[in-house]
């Protein structure tokens, strides 16, 4: 028989930096879950990607306290600001811009967040990026 769902915890943990501090321990504190146990797995496979990353977690608990957790692609701001080189996008972005990105730096965005976006083509899925861009307060260029 199937193990019974208790929790789905949804996070945003930095890429290799994990520990039993909020808003890890907390959350899966209140479920049972060994802490120390997720962050010793979440720490080795986000070992590949850049160090304080924000990566988002989907973590399952099950009713024997065992868990399951998926890892996510870096949220879409957080790779724009990167390939702009800024710490933080506008504050009134219809007014202030900040900085430029290039289409073929939102191609790249796009190939690394593949996996979770839900575009049907690669041209929507650079529209749905560049959208975020704009938001952000950032010139999309080309």
């Amino acid at each position: 028989m199937a193990k019974k769902v208790t929790a789905l915890i949804k996070l945003q943990v930095a890429a290799g930096a994990a520990n039993p501090s909020p808003p890890v321990g907390p959350a899966l504190g209140q479920h049972g879950v060994n802490i120390m146990e997720f962050c010793k797995a979440f720490n080795a496979k986000t070992d590949s990607l850049e160090k304080g990353a924000p990566v988002p977690v989907v973590i399952t608990v099950y009713s024997d306290r065992s868990f399951t957790f998926e890892t996510k692609t870096p949220p879409a701001a957080f790779l724009l600001l990167k390939a702009a080189g800024l710490k933080s996008g506008s504050g009134r972005p219809n007014t202030d811009k900040v900085g430029t990105v290039t289409t073929a730096q939102l191609e790249e965005i796009v190939k690394m967040k593949e996996p979770d976006l839900t575009a049907g083509s690669l041209e929507a899925a650079v529209r749905t990026i560049a959208g975020s861009a704009r938001s952000m307060g950032l010139v999309v260029e080309g």
